[in-house]
């Protein structure tokens, strides 16, 4: 089997414009949670997000005034992929075959161009009714075509392998919370097969903006403890009440083990299991025995040939829901038998949010961060753990410990289920 290796990283969070200010943040415990400002929420029930403030496509590349009409997404997409590029040393090798280095993204749908779309309606409504002859004829002379092919999710993916001239497989999944960590699956399996060489992967998303916010409303999914927002994400706690939107993006270059020796790279980890499977369930419920988590975290296990007693880090998906939460320390508990009381577990959506179709490929990041470094990330607002959250989370306070294998859990709305396993890179 072909050995995949990690061998750049970068991101763009809530918590820092790039891979060191977000580990640093969260190492601290800081929480990225505020006040939504990219719209006017005040009428919302969630008027708080973690908005990745301060953000420049500037201050990454040299043409950003080329990209000025793209969305949050693309530029996000495009600064976190130029620094996992730049971190990797790619774009010094001279003889880089590109038509075997491709592009597998989990990325989220572009921002909908809301008040022209309400003022449009507005402008076509006759007698309670919306004129679509009216519509469409205003819509064909005001929108704009850059921000409707935006909304595309795939288009992420085009861009990333324009810039970096990436002719090899190219390809976008959106399985909801799960996106990015299956991309990172799935870009896996392609160089294992032969079809590839180097693979950009990872994800991008942001949510943060009123159809996002209302549509997650509906769904009762979001924390509306507006009044003090850095304690609104509160994971595995008794009083959790929903998770936080965030926003951002996080890439990493995966590359074929001999193909990486070659030239000389840094080897930050080894991708070695990964587990996909399906509830089968409801949309927005994890099933109650946790059966696709199992499934999948005993996938990336077998795949790995580990035992649970190997397993030194789990970054859970954690999302500061009621169901979730519960369902997840099930699901651990039942793959880990024993194991799984001395194994330490954190959410970093406590002090970054939720990123959605990006928070896999960020959370991926992080647990190769924890092997660099030994230090594990906490989980913060874990004030009084739920009567069904009985294992070790990490509360408050980061800790120190060697870590050669971590677990990155990613469960997402439509029942998808993605277990990654990332080791330390031995030889």
């Amino acid at each position: 089997m072909r050995r995949i290796v990690v061998t750049g990283m970068g991101m763009v969070t809530p918590l820092g414009r790039d891979l060191e200010a977000t580990w640093s943040a969260l190492q601290e415990g800081r929480s990225g949670v505020g006040a939504i400002t990219l719209f006017d929420a005040e009428t919302f029930p969630t008027r708080i997000a973690a908005e990745a403030t301060n953000f420049a496509l500037e201050d990454y590349i040299n043409d950003a005034e080329r990209w000025q009409e793209y969305c949050r997404n693309t530029k996000f997409a495009i600064a976190a992929a130029q620094m996992a590029i730049d971190h990797s040393g790619l774009e010094t090798v001279k003889d880089l075959d590109r038509s075997r280095f491709g592009v597998y993204l989990g990325s989220g749908e572009g921002q909908q161009d809301f008040p022209r779309f309400v003022e449009l309606v507005r402008n076509a409504t006759r007698q309670g009714k919306v004129d679509t002859t009216v519509f469409t004829s205003q819509g064909l002379r005001q929108l704009h075509p850059i921000h409707e092919a935006e909304q595309e999710p795939g288009t992420p993916s085009g861009h990333l392998a324009s810039l970096f001239g990436a002719r090899g497989p190219n390809a976008n999944c959106l399985t909801a919370c799960a996106a990015s960590s299956q991309a990172i699956g799935e870009a896996t399996e392609i160089i294992r097969r032969g079809d590839a060489d180097v693979m950009l992967s990872g994800g991008t998303h942001s949510m943060i903006h009123p159809f996002g916010v209302t549509g997650f409303n509906l769904l009762t999914a979001l924390s509306t403890r507006n009044d003090d927002p850095t304690r609104a994400s509160r994971p595995f706690d008794r009083d959790r009440d929903g998770f936080i939107l965030g926003e951002g993006a996080g890439m990493l270059i995966l590359e074929e083990l001999e193909h990486a020796k070659k030239r000389g790279a840094t080897i930050y980890g080894e991708v070695a299991g990964y587990g996909s499977t399906a509830d089968a369930f409801r949309i927005t419920d994890s099933h109650d025995e946790g059966r696709g988590a199992i499934a999948c975290m005993r996938e990336a296990l077998a795949e790995a040939r580990l035992n649970p007693e190997d397993v030194d880090y789990i970054n859970a998906h954690g999302t500061s829901t009621s169901v979730n939460d519960s369902v997840e320390t099930l699901a651990i508990k039942r793959t880990l038998g024993e194991a799984a009381y001395q194994v330490p577990i954190s959410s970093t959506k406590s002090m970054m949010g939720h990123l959605i179709a990006a928070a896999g490929s960020v959370e991926a990041i992080v647990c190769l961060l924890t092997i660099r470094d030994g230090i594990l990330p906490p989980t913060i607002n874990l004030d009084n753990p739920g009567p069904d959250c009985d294992l070790d989370y990490i509360p408050h306070v980061a800790r120190r410990k060697l870590v050669d294998v971590t677990f990155s859990n990613s469960f997402g709305f439509g029942g998808q289920n993605i277990a990654l396993i990332l080791r330390r890179f031995a030889g």
